[in-house]
């Protein structure tokens, strides 16, 4: 029983770092059917397009757009519809692996079984990565979508009246005989100035690459072939005969319409000098970018543990271009059935280190209330010992100190002393009176 529980809470896990989730247990959806608004279908009729006619997206992350394009009479392909993105996950640059929580850029393909008319993103269709590129680098990942509800962890999350619209046109290609449809995904516009922007960037060369198909939609409006060899997107080549694209093998000897080369060499030499225009302008700054596969195996772990419940920074780790990550302050944790089992989880071992915490703490105050009774005791037995050994020695000095005695003077005749003064002081004074008359009277 414990086997199976843990078997459901991995498959779980996996599912929730994988992308978007989107099983569902709706048995009715109406709102797949719900058919093109009439303004819709009246700019069709104008551009020679018909309700039924192939179509083809185009994903811009930078700018935020999702387009449709649709088949018209000729065969080339005009856009019919452009949607802003609700929400895409990660950063500029492809998916690497799974739970790095970047939306895919590339070539894909749809078909009817990728469809999802209830999904529990209202609409929804699986954008088919990894495809044969993605597989042959090792990149990793499942349950990309295009859907609704305006929520990403991976995917392009639309509104759902987009939504609508946008399973609509896939719908009604499908039912008018188209068997598959392309999904282009790009990091911008695949301009001369945005080019220029990111030329420093590690993406840069994957961009490149990924330039060649854009170009040839942008030459030809026709949504290009698209093969692998060697590990690398290849546009519009036709392998020689008796000879296949190996994803991970060498390319085929190929051949390609002359019109289409000539086309595309004037197509990149107004490029290249557009590209050396830019060079020299004043440009805005690049957006962030996912720094290969190192970033995306960072994101990839905090996504695992978030999936687990863990508490982990609010947002996604990034990685500097100096080596070091970068994380929020702020932690959080996933309000899922795993989040709320290991928050309970995390609060029963809390509890329990607080009572082990409070119990080592009394454990301590009570030795120390020990140590410091037996101090008390053993200064109180010394001050008493102190104290009686000065007692002690107080009464030896008492008993060896000698005893004072007195000397009293004998009573001297003062009185008579005192007599003769005053009768001297008297007779001196009559004497001088004396002469004093006696000098008055001539005598």
């Amino acid at each position: 029983m414990f086997a199976k529980l843990a078997l459901t809470g991995v498959l779980i896990t996996s599912i929730a770092v994988a992308g978007c989730n989107d099983s569902s247990m709706k048995d009715f959806a109406p709102e797949a059917n719900k058919p093109l608004p009439d303004k819709i279908l009246a700019d069709m009729r104008a551009k020679g397009m018909v309700r039924t006619s192939s179509v083809m997206a185009r994903i811009f992350k930078e700018e935020g757009k999702l387009e449709i394009w649709k088949a018209k009479t000729d065969g080339r392909y005009g856009l019919v519809a452009s949607y802003d993105i609700c929400k895409w996950s990660g950063k500029l640059g492809p998916k690497y692996t799974e739970g790095d929580r970047q939306a895919p850029e590339g070539f894909y393909t749809v078909r009817p079984s990728q469809m999802n008319p209830r999904s529990n993103y209202h609409l929804s269709f699986n954008i088919g990565f990894p495809n044969a590129y993605d597989r042959a680098n090792g990149r990793t990942g499942q349950n990309l979508m295009v859907h609704g509800a305006c929520s990403s962890s991976g995917c392009y999350s639309m509104t759902d009246a987009q939504i609508e619209q946008i399973y609509a046109f896939g719908r009604d290609a499908f039912q008018g005989g188209q068997t598959e449809f392309q999904i282009q995904a790009f990091p911008f516009r695949m301009t001369a100035a945005n080019m220029a922007r990111y030329r420093n960037d590690p993406n840069y060369e994957f961009w490149k690459m990924l330039k060649v198909g854009y170009d040839n939609f942008e030459i030809t409006k026709v949504p290009p072939k698209v093969d692998v060899c060697e590990k690398r997107y290849v546009f519009n080549q036709v392998a020689a005969d008796g000879q296949t694209f190996d994803p991970t093998g060498p390319c085929p000897a190929t051949t390609q319409p002359d019109s289409l080369k000539s086309a595309y060499n004037a197509y990149q030499s107004t490029y290249d000098a557009a590209f050396n225009g830019a060079l020299k302008a004043s440009v805005p700054p690049p957006k962030p970018t996912i720094a290969g596969i190192k970033e995306a195996s960072i994101v990839s772990d905090w996504s695992k543990r978030r999936a687990r419940g863990e508490r982990v920074p609010i947002d996604p780790p990034s990685l500097n271009s100096d080596g070091s990550v970068t994380e929020t302050a702020r932690m959080g944790r996933i309000d899922s059935p795993a989040g709320r089992k290991m928050a309970a989880l995390d609060a029963e071992k809390a509890a329990k280190q607080k009572a082990e915490e409070q119990r080592l703490a009394a454990i301590e105050a009570a030795k120390q209330a020990k140590e410091a009774a037996k101090a008390q005791a053993l200064a109180e037995k010394e001050a008493a010992k102190a104290q009686a050994v000065a007692a002690k020695e107080a009464a030896k000095a008492a008993k060896e100190a000698p005893v004072a005695t007195a000397t009293i003077a004998a009573p001297t005749d003062a009185a008579p002393v005192a007599e003769t003064q005053a009768a001297s002081a008297d007779e001196s004074r009559v004497t001088k009176l004396k002469n004093k008359l006696l000098g008055m009277f001539g005598g």
